[in-house]
């Protein structure tokens, strides 16, 4: 579906533009991965003679922490542990993340300066029941996360840890062993960045059994946020990233036959359209997946899985960190110059928002749209203003089209006449056309190159309006527009009710004042051979009506864009054309010169 509206999108852009060029002519270095953490000595592969790790399972029981009165409990027996939940609250200056100790998991994050309606952007998206994120399964995909009760420990204001012992399966009478398992979440007061510390303490079972380098695999998901009723690349979408020896790559997804990521990459990341969450695992050896596995109550899920193989160690202690925040060149170039809290360099994260070959030209005008907002406060007159400083920059441009379309209505006569003449001998006619060019000094591409050198501007201008990270949640006019990232609504249909095959929610009065201003515009640009023309007529009439059905759904901010530039080329037709009327009307008599009439004589009388 994705790929289809994507597709349509361009196809609908390329035809657009093709219009344009048509009406001018005739009638437009390598990053490392982050290296593996220093652990203890212990933590290293143990010797060979030692028993080789395997895979097991673990009793849902657990034994109470080292170091309680319970120690002295004889073999067979376990403690319960804790038997309710504790949820812990961690306040930054960006974050406000909300922990449980059921799993020791994160069930709420939410982005202090990013609303989602009346409320705090949710990076934890929750269905039917409450998400949790950065579990713990024993195992490969397919095991299930650890939901036991865990004992809390808050370290600090900003730092706390989960931790509880397990027991390890017995067999044939012997003594159970047990392993205690720790998650800490280390916060930092301005950063969307944590680190997250698994530690594996434990010693072998009677079975051979070594569960402190036990498998396990840690998981974020189910989905990030904000909200959405659909991923279809207009509003919000979802894209899987990997980036590995300096290169980005963008992951496909297939949970019928799970894609194993087993290439070591130096982070992951699922990316959205405003909003990312990275992970940048600190291990010798892991694997990555991806995975959309339909979640109750979620429209589409999207999780990252990062698998961390057994090890031949009695005791393990792996580092992640975890960026979950706003996708904006701003916040991630920090973690490339090192002015971030964790001092990481290099790390590239801002490959999870890839810069197109118009990115310098895209640069400007995001410069230009900010600066325009810093004195108007409004990023809906600040759109206006951008788009009045472009017509303003490529006026001589379009006058020059404008005077090359008269230029070349002045020599269609002779060019008709050179074409009928020789219309059986194209080589011949070829000549003739040239030598006729150079004659009269024209350029049959003279009226499209000002065009063509405006597409460019055209691109960079769709994509920073449909992308903007500014542009969400801005007010253009209350109760309107309050949203130029999104489509506005004069009156949103009852009930949750779509318009058939269409799927529309709302009565939208922007596409209709945009088919208005195109249908004016094209009436005005076109020239007298292009009246008479029926498939320019088409073009006139067909094309701003097929863009109404496409545009209807895009972000109000890109067709206030559209308009006023539709508008402004208005205004600047009308003007060129009073300029060029006298020119007009010289070139006119000149390709139709009426016929001189003698007096006629007096009679004698």
């Amino acid at each position: 579906m994705q790929k289809n509206t994507i597709l349509a999108v361009v196809l609908s852009i390329v035809v657009l533009v093709a219009f344009y060029v048509v009406q001018g002519i005739f009638f437009p270095p390598a990053v490392p991965a982050p290296p593996a953490p220093s652990v203890p000595s212990a933590v290293s592969e143990a010797p060979s003679q030692q028993p080789p790790p395997v895979s097991a399972p673990v009793q849902e029981q657990a034994l109470p922490p080292q170091g309680t009165a319970a120690d002295g409990a004889t073999a067979g027996e376990s403690d319960p542990g804790p038997q309710t939940e504790q949820r812990v609250t961690i306040d930054t200056e960006l974050l406000t993340v909300v922990l449980s100790s059921a799993g020791g998991d994160v069930v709420s994050w939410k982005l202090k300066e990013h609303n989602d309606k009346e409320d705090f952007v949710e990076m934890v998206l929750s269905g039917d029941s409450e998400a949790h994120a950065f579990t713990l399964a024993f195992g490969g995909l397919n095991a299930q996360p650890v939901t036991s009760f865990f004992y809390v420990n808050r370290i600090s204001e900003y730092s706390l840890e989960f931790y509880r012992d397990f027991a390890i399966p017995s067999g044939g009478g012997a003594s159970p062993g047990r392993f205690r398992l720790t998650k800490r979440y280390d916060f930092k007061p301005a950063d969307y960045m944590f680190e997250l510390t698994v530690s594996l303490d434990g010693g072998y079972s009677t079975q051979g059994f070594n569960f402190g380098g036990a498998a396990y695999t840690l998981a974020f998901g189910p989905q990030i946020g904000p909200r959405f009723e659909k991923l279809d690349n207009r509003y919000d979408y979802r894209q899987y990233v990997t980036y590995t020896n300096g290169k980005r790559k963008q992951e496909k997804v297939n949970d019928s036959n799970p894609v194993i990521i087993a290439t070591r990459p130096a982070w992951a990341a699922i990316s959205g359209k405003y909003f990312t969450v990275i992970a940048i695992p600190y291990l010798a050896q892991y694997d990555i997946n991806f995975s959309e596995k339909p979640e109750p109550g979620i429209p589409s899920a999207s999780r990252i899985n990062i698998i961390r193989p057994a090890l031949n160690s009695p005791r393990t202690a792996d580092t992640y960190r975890f960026y979950l925040g706003p996708k904006t060149q701003d916040v991630l170039g920090l973690y490339n110059n090192g002015n971030n809290a964790f001092g990481l360099k290099d790390t590239q994260l801002l490959e999870v928002a890839p810069s197109g070959i118009l990115s310098p030209l895209e640069k400007a005008l995001k410069w230009l749209l900010l600066l325009f907002h810093r004195g108007v406060h409004n990023y809906g007159i600040a759109i206006i203003l951008l788009t009045l400083f472009v017509k303003i920059v490529f006026f001589p441009l379009t006058k020059k089209s404008s005077e090359a379309t008269l230029r070349m209505q002045a020599v269609a006569p002779k060019i008709k006449e050179l074409q009928t003449k020789y219309k059986d001998n194209p080589q011949k006619l070829n000549t003739e056309m040239a030598a006729f060019y150079k004659k009269e000094g024209y350029n049959p591409l003279s009226g499209c190159l000002p065009m063509l050198l405006q597409i460019p501007i055209f691109f960079a201008m769709y994509n920073l309006f449909n992308n903007h990270f500014d542009l969400r949640g801005a007010m253009f006019i209350p109760h309107w527009i309050p949203d130029l990232s999104l489509p506005e609504a004069i009156w949103n249909f009852p009930n949750g009710f779509r318009l058939p095959i269409l799927g529309w929610t709302a009565l939208r009065l922007l596409p209709f004042i945009y088919v208005g201003s195109q249908l004016l515009y094209g009436k005005v640009t076109q020239t007298p051979d292009q009246q008479n023309n029926n498939q320019m007529k088409m073009m006139l009439y067909v094309m701003p009506i097929m863009f109404f059905f496409i545009l209807y759904e895009v972000p109000s901010g890109l067709l206030i864009y559209w308009i006023f530039s539709n508008l402004l080329t208005l205004v600047q037709q009308l003007a060129i054309n009073k300029y060029l009327a006298p020119k007009r009307a010289a070139a006119a008599m000149a390709a139709n010169p009426e016929p001189v009439i003698a007096p006629k004589k007096k009679k004698r009388k």
